[in-house]
């Protein structure tokens, strides 16, 4: 009687390695990267008004939930759209009185300016409080 030893192979069917984490799925991107284009598409008002509004929110509103930072700046960009939305009708009310046509050049300027510098700064991972804005979200 012969017995013969057989090797045993690794099944084929075996689960893949785990992957890498994704950043919270900030669809591919740090944290940081992801808030500063958050801050940066606000800009997109100048482009395409609507989406200047909309995708701000929409970014936040998907991630939110995923990663506090991401929430933080969501919060600040939302404050600072809100205020910006109650200064220019502000300027509008007074721009049948001549001061609105300066405080409503004064909102398009900080409407460009602000984005700018809080992306910047997300960049750093930095949360910069935008000026004069209301807090709304807390």
């Amino acid at each position: 009687m012969t017995v013969t030893l057989e090797k045993k192979s690794a099944p084929l069917n075996q689960p893949p390695p785990p992957m890498p984490p994704s950043n919270n799925d900030l669809f591919g991107m740090e944290p940081n990267t992801y808030c500063m284009l958050l801050h940066l598409s606000q800009l997109l008002v100048f482009a395409v008004p609507v989406f200047g509004l909309v995708v701000p929110i929409v970014l936040w509103a998907l991630n939110k939930d995923k990663n506090p930072m991401v929430d933080a700046h969501g919060k600040m960009v939302l404050n600072w759209l809100l205020s910006e939305l109650v200064y220019t009708v502000a300027s509008i009310v007074l721009a049948f009185v001549f001061i609105g046509v300066l405080t409503l050049l004064a909102v398009v300027a900080l409407a460009m300016i602000f984005p700018i510098i809080g992306g910047i700064k997300a960049k750093d991972g930095i949360l910069w409080q935008y000026p004069l804005t209301i807090p709304f979200f807390k």
